[in-house]
């Protein structure tokens, strides 16, 4: 870990050193730099055409460049989590889980500059440093992008730099072992561009509360237990982009990634199991504990994409774009610990994603634009854990969206997508949105339909839990989830002020969950019959038995204030009932429960401040963020507590000629915010707790 950091302030003292006789950077220039962001960013997630955010007709909330940086944030999920009031993160040994407005993010489609990012890390492979806007659309998307657009698109604008050449290197040192490096190489010559990136991530196992607890008698017992409540990991990303601008008409451009994921957990960890013996003449109970081995191997993630498109706009009024990309996921076990299987890696799973696009944007009149395209997807998954073995399915579309000026001041989109999917034939989902504005205000109303064809997994999967008797079939019988989302929007912003309110309804129907079969439908199939006398007590398989409607209010505020100050904040309240069809064991009927979303959290709140300074050469920017949640409903283990962390960070921006270097100091979690219940419990947060970073970075521009 200090080699990589010792790496990059080598790196930064030797391009100072390198450059050190270049034209030096003026004051002007600095304080142009770290301006405080506009209130109005363009826009290009809600239509797929690009607006001024104040006159996109379809409301997007943009995180900007210098609020990432500002809020020092080192992945996705934290910057979503700090800086976007609807969107949590739920974090714990098994990974993050996103909620997006009410609902999982398996109903969030990830974009990054307007390719979907496909695969179990997606989360993970977005490097910080060279974003130029995160762009959130929130609501059924399914006309404009597809299956999975039901809870909202989050779309990743990467910063492209237009300079001949700018090279950026920054390493960020957290305690808990956490390690944040980015190398970044812009190249402009002439009519070809080369953009290259590379990001290193690690961070060691920690515990908060390192104690089991089991209930004996009539009170509790504890036990150590060496799993972590987050897992040690390193991970290496590498991007490379290279375009080419062959004239006011045509370009073109090629595109690869690769990320590596591992995961480093402790080798001699261990953990209790309870064991109770009822004497059946006394009715006395014995408790036995045993310990056992917490892991024996590693999880090691690969994952690569590559692509290549062209632009043409023969005139002012047409622009073709032709896309066409490959993202591609696999992962292993790394026994470590298991004598047949020491050192030997073993295939987990497997997904492949082609999309091929064609898409027109036409200038129809100064009052219209059509934009229309067709789509060709392919998924392909092998999965060893779920005795999935080749499976894949195609999906066609056709796509078209109108954006008509009815008349000064309102304008309207229509748009509709048409779906051929193999498995579930053919789907139709439209959306229609009206805008209005005049001076400062802004009234946006829409309604859209949304659609999520199960995955391959879902269809295709069958597992096996011995600890618990419990054996999943698959069904392939599924259909796909079904939504129909309402939104309603008013804005008003000026030079220094904005406030946005927006109000949803979400009806989400067809929804997958696992259904436990009867004992009449085991007893009536000769297979189930067979599994349930082997000893599966539990047999089920996944079905369209839930329906959930999400009603929610969201309200953003911004102030750029004098002096430098600038003051933010957001709430979102959200209301959730789901329905879910659950079998009651002893009359062998299904019943419906109705129970909160999962996952799902009613109250949270962000709160950003920041505070601006230039001094000649020397650029000061001192922020405070807040997210404030409330208590987050779990299927399973009912309510985590509310909770909330403060991060306080610094920024210091010193131009020296055309290098710019910007050291950092902060602390995260001010207030030292833990949750100490015992392991296995279902935590607010796993922070640590208080913990002091210091950053390092150098810019340099030519």
């Amino acid at each position: 870990m200090k080699h990589h950091y010792m790496v990059a302030l080598l790196l930064c003292v030797a391009t100072t050193s390198t450059y050190a006789q270049s034209k030096k950077v003026s004051s002007a220039t600095a304080a142009d730099e770290q301006t405080t962001s506009t209130l109005n960013p363009v826009v290009v997630t809600g239509t797929g055409t690009y607006h001024k955010a104040d006159n996109s007709p379809v409301a997007v909330k943009v995180i900007s460049a210098k609020e990432i940086k500002d809020a020092h944030v080192s992945t996705l999920q934290e910057a979503l989590s700090k800086l976007a009031s609807n969107i949590t993160i739920h974090t714990n040994g098994m990974g993050s889980f996103v909620n997006f407005n009410g609902v999982s993010d398996d109903y969030i489609i990830i974009l990054e500059n307007g390719n979907r990012v496909s695969g179990d890390d997606r989360w993970d492979r977005i490097s910080m440093d060279n974003i130029k806007r995160i762009e959130i659309l929130s609501g059924a998307a399914s006309a404009l992008y597809g299956s999975d657009a039901i809870a909202g698109v989050i779309n990743i604008i990467t910063d492209e730099k237009k300079n001949s050449v700018e090279a950026s290197v920054s390493s960020r040192l957290t305690s808990k072992g956490r390690m944040d490096e980015d190398v970044n190489v812009d190249v402009n010559v002439g009519k070809f561009s080369s953009f290259t990136s590379y990001n290193h991530k690690e961070a060691d196992n920690w515990q908060v509360n390192r104690y089991q607890e089991f209930e004996e008698f009539e009170g509790s017992v504890y036990k150590l237990t060496g799993r972590p409540m987050s897992v040690g990991f390193k991970s290496n990303n590498v991007s490379e982009k290279m375009e080419w601008t062959f004239n006011d008409k045509w370009s073109a451009y090629v595109r690869g990634n690769y990320y590596d994921y591992h995961t480093e957990r402790p080798q001699s960890a261990s953990y209790f199991t309870q064991k109770v013996t009822t004497d059946k003449a006394t009715g006395d109970k014995t408790y036995t504990y045993t310990e056992k081995q917490a892991y024996t191997y590693d999880l090691h993630h690969k994952s690569f994409n590559y692509g290549a498109g062209a632009r043409w706009e023969p005139n002012k009024r047409t622009h073709i774009y032709l896309d066409m990309y490959s993202d591609n996921f696999s992962s292993k076990y790394d026994y470590w610990q298991t004598a047949q299987k020491e050192g030997y890696e073993e295939s987990r799973k497997h997904t492949y994603y082609y999309n091929e696009t064609l898409k027109g944007i036409f200038r129809l009149a100064d009052w219209n634009k059509l934009s229309a395209g067709l789509e060709m997807e392919q998924h392909h998954l092998s999965s060893a854990s779920d005795n999935i073995n080749g499976e894949h399915t195609n999906t066609y579309n056709l796509f078209a969206q109108d954006e008509v000026n009815i008349c000064k001041g309102l304008e309207g989109v229509v748009g509709l997508r048409y779906t051929y999917n193999e498995n579930f034939g053919s789907n139709v989902t439209p959306n229609v949105a009206l805008f209005y504005h005049v001076g400062g205000f802004r009234l946006r109303a829409s309604y859209a339909e949304g659609y999520r064809a199960p995955s391959l997994s879902q269809l295709y999967a069958t597992d096996q839990a011995k600890t618990s008797n419990r054996y999943t079939i698959n069904n392939t019988e599924l259909k796909p989830e079904r939504n129909n989302f309402w939104n309603a929007n008013a804005e008003y912003a000026n030079d220094w002020f904005s406030l946005s309110v927006s109000g949803f309804i979400n009806k989400i129907r067809n929804m997958i969950n696992y259904r436990t079969m009867t004992q009449s439908e085991i007893d009536g199939d000769a297979h189930l019959a067979e599994l349930y006398n082997e000893g599966w007590t539990t047999i089920r398989q996944r079905d369209n038995i839930d329906r959930a409607t999400i009603k929610g209010i969201s309200a953003n505020v911004k102030f750029i204030l004098p002096l430098g100050f600038t003051l933010g904040g957001g709430y979102t309240f959200t209301d959730s009932k789901a329905e879910t069809k659950t079998l009651d064991s002893k009359t062998q009927l299904y019943v419906i429960t109705e129970t909160p979303v999962d996952k799902s959290v009613k109250h949270v709140a962000n709160v950003n401040a920041s505070w601006d300074k230039t001094w000649h050469n020397y650029h000061l920017c001192v922020t405070l963020d807040g997210h404030i949640q409330g208590e987050r409903y779990s299927s399973t283990y009912g309510y985590a507590p509310k909770y909330q962390q403060w991060d306080l960070n610094t920024r210091h921006s010193v131009y020296l000629r055309q290098v710019v270097l910007e050291p950092g100091l902060g602390i995260e979690n001010l207030f030292n915010k833990r949750d100490t219940s015992y392991w296995n419990s279902n935590f607010s947060t796993i922070h640590p707790g208080r913990c002091v970073y210091v950053s390092l970075a150098l810019r340099f521009k030519n």
